[in-house]
């Protein structure tokens, strides 16, 4: 089959010809029809967690991907080939950029009627990172208020809209050219992150979902009430500052989860969640989307188009 890999680290992304993965007991076969890129792709073939995820190669690129089951494996229940579906592979899955992906049956969900295989692609990584930031480790709930850094990136254009639905007031930082888009999703209070400091803006907030590290998140405990959450994805020893503001710190790594994309996806298919695309490019293109996507402005989530052209 024809997946994006790259064949060493910092090398660049080249279609190419691969085997098609083994079906395993626990598993679906995938035809994909559409997968969409996140960061940690990037940062993976640049090889700086090359000691925490070592990877052989060729690597084929992808986590996110939307399809049709074509093979079940035999200790799978609950869905059938021919389903439409949509995931977050795990590690040892990676390769949503490919003609075929192999997913676990714990990390598939059924797509949303409602939504194009496109659409379903941009969600899985990007919510689930925003659903376990909010409901896991922030406890957000209804009547509480959120801020919500880069709330015009792939997860916080879900992390806002996830947000809403639970019933919390949010603010949300973004440069002055994405406040009426993010004001659109449900944004409360949107802050121009060139010209305001947040710190002036906001105070006695519930919990701060961070995705920047660094000066960003350590001012992120001058807003948070006693006893608040700061949940940042950018992992640092905060323990001194966390101590200092009488607040709790969690970061962590997503992981897959199919019946949270099921909750998900019931909140698409409701319509209080909307995937918000950037761009979309073809399977050819793949190494031009990964260029995109390097340069750091994307608003919402690059998709690659399996079945385009």
């Amino acid at each position: 089959m024809k997946a994006a890999v790259f064949t060493a680290y910092a090398g660049p992304v080249e279609i190419a010809n691969v085997p098609t993965p083994a079906l395993a007991p626990d598993s679906v076969l995938i035809e994909v029809h559409a997968a969409s890129l996140n960061p940690i792709d990037n940062i993976l073939r640049a090889g700086y967690l090359k000691d925490m995820i070592p990877l052989t190669f060729p690597h084929v690129m992808g986590y996110d991907v939307s399809g049709i089951i074509t093979a079940i494996g035999a200790d799978v229940t609950g869905f059938k080939v021919g389903d439409a579906v949509f995931a977050r592979a795990h590690q040892e899955d990676a390769g949503a950029l490919a003609e075929v992906a192999r997913v676990k049956v714990s990390a598939l969900a059924l797509k949303p009627a409602n939504t194009s295989h496109t659409e379903a692609a941009s969600i899985p990584l990007a919510g689930l990172t925003a659903w376990q930031a909010l409901v896991d480790k922030g406890g957000l709930k209804d009547g509480q208020q959120v801020l919500i850094h880069a709330g015009s990136g792939g997860v916080g254009t879900l992390a806002i809209q996830i947000a809403k639905d639970l019933g919390a007031f949010v603010a949300t930082t973004v440069s002055a050219r994405n406040a009426d888009m993010v004001t659109s999703l449900g944004a409360d209070v949107v802050i121009d992150y060139k010209e305001q400091d947040f710190t002036d803006v906001i105070a006695d907030y519930d919990v701060v979902f961070d995705m920047s590290g660094g000066a960003v998140m350590q001012d992120s405990f001058k807003v948070l009430k006693k006893g608040g959450h700061l949940v940042s994805i950018k992992g640092q020893d905060t323990d001194e500052l966390a101590k200092k503001y009488g607040v709790s710190f969690d970061w962590f790594f997503m992981e897959p989860n199919g019946a949270q994309l099921t909750m998900l996806a019931e909140m698409v298919t409701k319509g209080t969640l909307k995937p918000v695309i950037d761009s979309t490019f073809a399977f050819a293109d793949a190494a031009k989307a990964y260029d995109k996507l390097a340069e750091g402005h994307a608003v919402g989530k690059i998709i690659i188009d399996m079945k385009a052209g």
